[in-house]
């Protein structure tokens, strides 16, 4: 159902924490916290009504509840993925993070970006309303060196699309990798499995990793592989052991915005395109999800209830060749971007 005006508005969330809707003149709304920037809801006009396809929590994530292990819907840093045992070299000396998965480092350690309140400023458009959070990471947060701002700034357009573009700005060398975290079920976040979704990913490649999820140095072809999405299959089709965790680089230019991966609702009324200028699309079905209480209106969330698809430079990437793309330069501004762009005959 469309509405006359597009709007902005930001109210209390649980304790301590509040939420901005953003509402585009076509009936969408998306719903971002300041806790972690994250993306809570977006609900897309449907013929059947609001149909929400972004699997969050009822209040603010508490650790007695769900721990950090799903991550809903928020922006990850500094380092989104794995660092091998948190140790890494730069400028000829030895940096130690933070473990929090196992012996390595994870989605930026126990506190990182998406456990920590941004600073938020509301952005009116007429067609297009947006917010602007920011968040400022001192020099040692989880063993990182430097300063860095961090900037996340969501924009929701009638088609519907969901546009966010990430940023950061540090006072000396560090790595920095920022990714979006949401959980996406098309059918709607309490309607169970997304492994009869439709899934294609332009990526001719892929990493494989080792047990621990760190990448064993290979970048292998997905041809004749469960990793080939390039013509689309259900997500379920060729499932590997519990699920999909794998990186995926992404075809083209990195820095320049192009598809990436599109997801379809099994009855094909729904589909979401993945556009980004990141390097690749981190694939999780949600292996470890398991929310018994506290999912929104009293949800249960299971095993493999949401994909993501996390566009991201590699895992470890501060190991080896890759090392560059996840180090920033003092002073140098870094800018990437993430749309969801949804279409399909449930839209009405």
């Amino acid at each position: 159902m469309a509405s006359d005006a597009a709007s902005v508005r930001q109210r209390p969330w649980g304790s301590g924490a509040s939420r901005v809707t953003l509402a585009a003149p076509d009936g969408s709304r998306a719903h971002i916290s300041d806790l972690g920037a994250a993306l809570i809801g977006l609900e897309l006009p449907t013929g059947a009504g609001p149909r929400d396809v972004v699997l969050g929590l009822d209040r603010p994530a508490d650790d007695r509840v769900v721990g950090d292990a799903a991550y809903f819907g928020a922006v990850i840093g500094r380092v989104a993925n794995r660092i091998a045992l948190g140790r890494f070299e730069l400028e000829g000396r030895s940096v130690q993070l933070e473990t929090n998965d196992g012996p390595h480092h994870l989605h930026g350690g126990r506190l990182g970006f998406h456990r920590r309140t941004w600073s938020t400023q509301l952005l009116p458009h007429p067609t297009s309303p947006g917010v602007a959070l920011s968040y400022l990471s001192v020099d040692g947060e989880r063993g990182y060196p430097g300063q860095v701002w961090a900037t996340a700034i969501y924009r929701l357009a009638p088609g519907p699309t969901l546009r966010l573009e990430l940023g950061a700005v540090a006072d000396r060398v560090t790595p920095v990798s920022l990714t979006h975290h949401p959980y996406l079920n098309l059918e709607g976040h309490a309607a169970g499995t997304v492994l009869r979704h439709g899934l294609e990913v332009a990526a001719e490649s892929y990493l494989p990793t080792l047990p621990d999820g760190i990448p064993d140095g290979r970048e292998l072809a997905v041809e004749g592989t469960a990793y080939d999405f390039r013509a689309g299959k259900p997500l379920g089709h060729d499932l590997p052991g519990e699920g999909y965790d794998v990186h995926l680089p992404v075809r083209g230019r990195v820095g320049e915005l192009r598809f990436a991966a599109r997801l379809t609702a099994p009855a094909a009324d729904l589909a979401m395109e993945l556009w980004t200028t990141q390097p690749g699309v981190q694939l999780y079905t949600g292996n470890g999800l398991e929310v018994r209480t506290g999912g929104k209106g009293g949800a249960s969330y299971g095993r493999h209830g949401g994909v993501a698809l996390e566009a991201q430079a590699p895992p470890d990437a501060v190991h080896g060749p890759r090392a560059a793309a996840v180090l920033l330069a003092p002073g140098v501004a870094s800018r990437q971007v993430i749309e969801y762009r949804f279409s399909g005959s449930a839209l009405g």
